[in-house]
């Protein structure tokens, strides 16, 4: 998860929303990712999806069997949609996500029968370290709008 803290430093560092990502394989790093949407004009550029399709490339198969997906914050409906289609067998996570999780906050994809594949969760590592990440950022987006509001006003 540390290193998934690390790709969510990077998506910091470019203004972006910090989230990071890492698809390991056998102990080994395959594939990282962090959130590119404000950089890119991307509405899908999570860093779940960004790591998959490295791994992906990585392991030339679209299967991620014996892989483990860790995100610093708990995938929406589109990145667990992309874990179950990669048939990822793990996700760990750092902290929910009340507002758009798909896995156990809002929705819970990873054991829904009607789906082909399960996910095995693992939640809240580093929990303190991942949420702290997002609420600092986004106290400080809203510092900086208000100035930019109150400046833009005089």
């Amino acid at each position: 998860m540390n290193k998934a803290l690390a790709e969510a430093v990077r998506a910091r560092e470019k203004n972006e929303v910090p989230i990071g990502c890492v698809v390991v394989r056998d102990g080994i790093i395959i594939a990282r990712g962090h959130n590119l949407r404000e950089s890119t004009n991307d509405p899908s550029a999570h860093a779940e999806l960004i790591a998959i399709r490295k791994a992906a490339r990585k392991l030339k198969s679209w299967r991620l069997l014996d892989t483990t997906l860790y995100v610093t914050l708990e995938p929406c409906t589109m990145c667990m949609g992309a874990i179950i289609l990669a048939r990822i067998p793990t996700v760990v996570f750092g902290c929910y996500d009340p507002k758009g999780g798909a896995a156990g906050s809002l929705y819970d994809l990873s054991s829904d029968a009607r789906l082909n594949h399960r996910v095995q969760l693992v939640s809240r590592i580093l929990e303190d370290d991942c949420s702290g990440m997002l609420k600092k950022f986004f106290t400080l987006l809203r510092q900086r709008k208000t100035t930019a509001d109150i400046t833009h006003m005089i």
